[in-house]
């Protein structure tokens, strides 16, 4: 985990060098999803370090082709998680790497540059915290059990309404999960996953995601006692949807993803 975790704080850290800059030059990809020099530049350091390291291993991430490994590790790297909020100056903004195994996430990492803190986990070996150069700390979930005393996070409401309609989610989703909940609030992206690793939050999901947007997020969420499964309950980071919970949650919420597909 030592070698996951420094080379996901120095991804981290380079961002900073384009962060709040007035002459930070924004690039759209074909899915009209932003892109700056930042993303790139965080994850071609991420891509060599490992190389480097780690020279069997498959590399895996947002901005460029695989590269693939003869080993059955695979690095998955999202140098910039929430590149809206990072090109609009809001310091929720996340690198995200993760190690699988055969396909199956064994340890994870969340940085958030802009306000220094950090979590990371390893499958059997626990999930820690960290604020700024302060020690690693035990993560824990909350012990919230009732999902009306929740606190619901996402990314961006309107990606409910882009999945179309059909049985497993639209609009319709977001409202009942609003209903349902205490409180709402786009505190997303790798963000939102780190607020329900530490107790801050209770519920995160994502109607739309990719392997990069939510490898780490199998051991954390396991290791600091919660859950994460897509949106038919697996523990796959590449069904193209998340659901973060404190556990206890979790099948409360999966109902009301399901409700359609159920009636």
């Amino acid at each position: 985990m030592t070698a996951l975790v420094e080379v996901a704080l120095a991804a981290g850290e380079s961002t900073l060098a384009h962060f709040q800059s007035q002459s930070l030059q924004i690039e759209r990809k074909q899915d009209d999803s932003p892109v700056t020099i930042a993303d790139r530049e965080a994850e071609q350091l991420t891509r060599k370090t490992l190389a480097e390291w780690f020279p069997d291993d498959t590399l895996s991430g947002e901005e460029y082709a695989d590269t693939e490994g003869s080993s059955a590790y695979r690095w998955t790297v999202d140098p910039i998680d929430g590149t809206k909020s990072f090109i609009c100056g809001v310091p929720l903004y996340s690198t995200l790497l993760a190690l699988e195994f055969e396909n199956v996430p064994i340890a994870g990492a969340i940085i958030i540059p802009a306000l220094g803190e950090s979590i990371v986990a390893s499958l059997g070996l626990g999930c820690f915290h960290r604020l700024g150069d302060g020690p690693w700390t035990s993560a824990s979930v909350s012990k919230t059990a009732d999902l009306s005393e929740a606190v619901f996070v996402t990314s961006e409401a309107v990606t409910f309404s882009q999945r179309g309609k059909g049985s497993l989610g639209d609009w319709e989703v977001f409202e009942r999960l609003q209903a349902a909940t205490r409180l709402t609030r786009t505190w997303g992206d790798g963000y939102g996953y780190l607020l329900v690793a530490t107790g801050r939050a209770d519920v995160m999901v994502d109607p739309i995601c990719n392997a990069w947007d939510v490898a780490p997020m199998v051991p954390i969420l396991s290791e600091s006692g919660g859950r994460f499964t897509d949106w038919t309950g697996d523990a796959n980071v590449r069904g193209g949807d998340g659901l973060g919970t404190n556990g206890l949650l979790h099948d409360a919420v999966f109902e009301l993803l399901s409700q359609d597909r159920l009636s």
